[in-house]
């Protein structure tokens, strides 16, 4: 097989550079959609060399839209393309896929390039958002899946903020090259990404599921105990792993169909809804349309980009809290508290702007027609409102961010894992292209209330999370299978299981792991897979 590594973390760090490559482009857009070297090359709207006003509102939003709406397409896609080549030969696609968009973009000498090279981005982003969460989940020892499952969130945030800083810093260059240039420096972590895969080992369920056992014998003795064949752990879950595959041959090969079969059909709903709701907490918004908020309260030129650049930090350093404890509170809490914050913070938004503001001129602030309220009278309200975007960003960072990639590959069997992550994931750019639509007119027409839009959305997700989303912390991908095969199933009694599955990983026998479950579930619904005597004799 080939030198491969096996440390997790070092395995996260190689594949959730798929995710930076989604930060990459927020961040990217973001500072150069208002530079003038962009809107002169672009320019559409205005005349006056050195003063443009770049494409029109109705172009602008196709530019920023395609992206989304090409990793829609390409999430989906990527259900049938991980089952053929696998999870690594997914990761690879999606990387070679990125580096033929950036060449398009950063070549770009048309508005129509523009798009087309962005919606190729945009089926990376689409393959790679979808299947590093299922790679990783499907590797990971469950006491540390949330951890570094969340790493793809946390990718995520350090693209966003080293590229907007490296495309602020080519901002002051002269000409097309001010936006060429970040654009072509993209292609660096993906033709790493693409090259580093393949020191990395497959998923053991993909090759299980292959019938290549011995291959994912020894990538589970690998991953989870420093090469051990004999590990009572490596035993148990590749045992476990057995009889899932057995279990799923019985039925017929896997389709998108089948996720609205049965019961099936309500984890294909808490799935979509995960990555709808993460949306819809107007969190990308305020990532790439942050210049037209703190434009409203006064900011202009740099200062706006230097303050809007702090919510990056703020997203990347609050993302850590996640990253440490994310395995000990589980998925509910973070959903719970995270939505519940920022239902506060964007009512309290609302507010002030409408308690303190007023409509900007005809045209809006700085003859930017998407600033069409204005604080800049009203310095503490200003501040008010900038705090408040901080103490929402710094909500989102620790809770529904990294737990909107952590929950949905967790929810589902392994003949349907790869398939349910994609139609999760394509709701979550479905929405997101849909955003990128709506907010510029949204900003202009209906102003302050879009704090109201989403603060409702915030509180109706609390409500939802509450009564339909059970736990899945501290489970193993199979137990969490049983737990929802099995009847009764109350989500709000659900809870973390994070001390038992750490003593199993340690070399627990299966009577410490029942009774484990039964002192954290206090004797509730003990999963069916650990309660039956299987052969965990053989990992004892």
């Amino acid at each position: 097989m080939g030198y491969k590594i096996t440390n997790i973390y070092v395995i996260t760090t190689v594949a959730v550079i798929g995710g930076a490559l989604f930060g990459f482009d927020i961040a990217s857009m973001s500072a150069i959609l208002g530079t003038q070297q962009y809107k002169c090359f672009f320019n559409q709207t205005g005349t006056k060399e050195g003063n443009c006003g770049g494409p029109t509102s109705a172009n602008q939003g196709g530019i920023s839209a395609a992206m989304p709406g090409g990793s829609w397409v390409g999430a989906l896609l990527s259900g049938f393309i991980t089952d053929w080549l696998g999870r690594r030969g997914a990761i690879q696609s999606g990387s070679v896929i990125w580096c033929i968009g950036s060449a398009i973009v950063c070549s770009s000498f048309s508005i129509a390039q523009l798009v087309v090279g962005r919606f190729i981005n945009g089926l990376s982003v689409g393959i790679l958002s979808a299947q590093v969460p299922v790679y990783v989940a499907e590797l990971a020892q469950p006491s540390k899946r949330g951890k570094v499952v969340g790493a793809q969130q946390w990718a995520i945030t350090w693209g966003i903020l080293i590229m907007f800083y490296v495309s602020y810093g080519c901002s002051f260059i002269e000409g097309p090259a001010a936006w060429r240039t970040p654009w072509g420096l993209q292609i660096i972590p993906a033709a790493l990404l693409f090259f580093m895969v393949f020191l990395l080992p497959e998923s053991p369920r993909w090759l299980a599921k292959k019938d290549r056992w011995e291959e994912a014998h020894e990538v589970l003795a690998g991953v989870h105990a420093k090469g051990d064949r004999n590990a009572s752990f490596v035993h148990t879950e590749l045992q476990e792993i057995r009889e899932m595959v057995e279990f799923e041959r019985q039925n017929k090969d896997a389709s998108y169909l089948d996720l609205f079969k049965g019961n099936m059909i309500y984890r294909t709903h808490l799935g979509m809804f995960t990555q709808i709701w993460s949306q819809l907490t107007g969190m990308n918004v305020m990532m790439l349309y942050i210049t037209y908020v703190f434009g409203m309260a006064g900011l202009t030129g740099n200062n706006n980009l230097v303050a809007s650049s702090i919510q990056y930090v703020i997203n990347v350093v609050m993302t850590i809290l996640a990253l440490v404890f994310i395995d000990r509170w589980g998925r509910r809490t973070p959903l719970l508290v995270g939505s519940t914050l920022m239902m506060i913070w964007m009512f309290a938004n609302a507010g002030i702007m409408a308690s303190y503001g007023k409509p900007a001129p005809p045209g809006g602030l700085h003859n930017v027609a998407e600033q069409s309220w204005d604080l800049s009278g009203s310095p503490k309200a200003a501040k008010a409102v900038i705090a408040c975007t901080y103490l929402f960003v710094a909500s989102y960072a620790p809770t529904w961010g990294p737990v909107s990639w952590i929950y949905p590959p967790e929810l589902y069997p392994l003949r349907l894992r790869g398939k349910a992550v994609a139609l999760a994931t394509s709701s979550n750019w479905i929405f997101n292209f849909a955003l990128s639509y709506f907010v510029p007119p949204a900003f202009e027409n209906i102003q302050w209330k879009v704090y109201l839009v989403f603060g409702v959305f915030c509180f109706a997700m609390t409500v939802h999370v509450f009564f339909a989303f059970p736990e899945t912390a501290g489970k193993t991908l199979e137990d969490v299978e049983t737990m929802f095969t099995t009847p009764g199933l109350k989500p709000w009694k659900t809870t973390v299981q994070f001390h038992h599955v750490r003593r199993l990983e340690q070399g627990a026998t299966h009577s410490e792991k029942l009774a484990d479950l039964q002192a954290e579930e206090g004797n509730a619904q003990v999963p069916k897979s650990v309660a039956k005597e299987t052969s965990f004799s053989q990992a004892e």
